[in-house]
């Protein structure tokens, strides 16, 4: 009686195998990766601290933000943000970071930095740009790092 029902459950065990596509080796075998997205990817990390350079900063503040498919992260704006990154195509650098006409701010060194690092639709990114002080960085016409 041992033996039957050892030949059945070999049985069973070779009868799951075979529904499953295991085989006889015990190796599934993957399916090929394929794209997950219709769109390049796009994520991005945007960071501000108090310090002179990036290097030296500690940063205070940090979000993410993803223009693509639609625009996500935890950034609190992100729909603004990704229109005024589109509108650059993506170049950092040519955010307008200078002060908005009519607004004075005071001459006082205390630099904050702003960061971005990841990827923008499939290329890599990393930007910094220091301000004078918080005046500076809040009265540059930009949203991207306003959080």
């Amino acid at each position: 009686m041992r033996k039957t029902t050892g030949a059945i459950g070999l049985g069973a065990a070779l009868a799951v195998s075979a529904v499953l596509g295991i085989g006889t080796s015990g190796v599934a075998h993957a399916a090929p990766a394929k794209p997950q997205s219709l769109y390049p990817p796009s994520a991005l990390v945007l960071t501000v601290g108090w310090g002179a350079d990036a290097a030296s900063t500690e940063v205070q503040r940090a979000v993410t933000l993803s223009c693509r498919p639609t625009p996500t992260g935890t950034h609190p704006a992100p729909t603004q943000a990704c229109a005024e990154l589109r509108s650059v195509g993506g170049m950092f650098g040519q955010l307008r970071t200078g002060a908005e006409a009519g607004r004075v701010c005071t001459k006082e060194w205390h630099p904050i930095t702003v960061t971005a690092e990841g990827i923008w639709d499939g290329r890599r990114v990393s930007y910094e740009h220091t301000f004078a002080n918080n005046c500076f960085k809040s009265a540059a016409p930009t949203l991207v790092f306003e959080f």
